[in-house]
């Protein structure tokens, strides 16, 4: 045996070599990709231990706004109520008040001007 490579063996090293690198890159991506992977996992579980209990806060906070919107709810119902009270005890107290009221002013207004006329002395009146 010589010394001397033939084209053959030249190219079966490259493609050799060529594997070796290519084996190597791989190996490089693969490790990288692994902790990446490792990374992500402790990232998700970390999020997960911090999302569940805010999840259960939310939970609680809307149960306790939909408590006070059945407590607002019944308040309304009541001012609701009241309101119609009030509207009601208006309306009687305007009737049982200014209907008397006005026939008392009305009177007034009559004998002060029937006072009135029996004061003035009478014109005599020409008839033509």
């Amino acid at each position: 045996m010589s010394g001397v490579l033939t084209a053959g063996e030249v190219a079966g090293l490259i493609a050799a070599t060529g594997w070796v690198a290519l084996v190597v890159v791989l190996a490089v991506v693969l490790v990288k990709l692994a902790r990446l992977l490792t990374e992500t996992t402790k990232m998700v579980a970390d999020l997960s231990e911090r999302v569940v209990p805010l999840l259960d806060d939310v939970s609680v906070t809307v149960n306790e706004a939909n408590r006070q919107l059945v407590a607002v709810e019944a308040i309304t119902k009541d001012v609701k109520q009241v309101s119609a009270h009030a509207a009601k005890l208006s309306g009687v107290t305007q009737t049982i008040f200014t209907g008397p009221l006005i026939k008392v002013s009305s009177l007034s207004y009559g004998v002060r001007r029937a006072i009135a006329a029996r004061r003035r002395p009478r014109k005599v009146r020409r008839h033509r």
